[in-house]
This record gives structure tokens, C-alpha cells and sequence, in this order.
């Protein structure tokens, strides 16, 4: 493989990321745009722990290449009052049966947020 065709590959790919990132970061900061789970550990916090802990995910920017490898912004942890909650987002077509084709388009993706406490993972 050629210098420019691998160096346009990993041009492509890091433009894909980026969009990806773009994509979860509007969405985890906004919750809009596709679906929110909270698990049992999250709902049974009171109100003011549950609104804490959902701040603290959409505000989240702790992320580096151990907790975020292909830097898609697409997980996270925070800790609140020495309990450590986990947030993923995974990529769902659109009836939510399979994983979708394609992450970057919103045509064929609804992206899907879960928080939960990290001893229910």
C-alpha cells in the first residue's frame, strides 16, 4: 500500500471519528436527538442525585486515549459522592434491533445513551 493511499485511509478515518464525536457530544450534552436510559441505580437516586449525576455526564470532557481510543466520545465515568457511574452511547438502527450500518448518518442511526451505576455493568 502506497504512502498516499494509507495517509488518505487514516485522513478518512479521522474525519469519521470526528464526525461521530460532533454527533455524541451534541447529543450526551443535550439528550436530544436520540434515546436516554437511565438504569435502576440511576432512578432510584433521589431527584437532586439523579439531576447531578445527568449534569455531570452532559458536562463531561474528561477524555483521553485510555477511555476513549478511537476518540468517538462515546463513553465516559464520573464519580459522585464516592460512587462512580458509567455513560455509553451505542449506535442503533433505526427500530433499535440491530447496530447501525452507519454512525455518521442520522438517517439510518438513533443513538442510544445509557448512565448507570458501574456496579450494575
Amino acid at each position: 500500500m502506497g504512502c498516499a493511499l494509507k495517509q488518505n485511509i487514516s485522513e478518512d478515518a479521522a474525519a469519521r471519528a470526528a464526525a461521530i464525536r460532533d454527533k455524541n457530544d451534541a447529543f450526551r450534552k443535550s439528550f436530544s436527538g436520540g434515546r436516554v436510559l437511565l438504569t435502576p441505580g440511576v432512578t432510584n437516586l433521589s431527584d437532586e442525585q439523579r439531576r447531578a449525576v445527568i449534569v455531570a455526564v452532559q458536562t463531561f470532557d474528561d477524555f483521553s486515549p485510555d477511555n476513549d481510543p478511537y476518540n468517538e466520545h462515546d463513553f465516559g465515568a464520573v464519580t459522585l459522592e464516592d460512587t462512580v457511574f458509567f455513560w455509553k452511547i451505542d449506535y442503533y438502527d433505526l427500530d433499535l434491533q440491530f447496530g447501525s450500518s452507519d454512525p455518521v448518518d442520522d438517517d439510518v442511526t438513533c443513538r442510544v445513551l445509557t448512565v448507570m451505576r458501574a456496579d450494575e455493568y
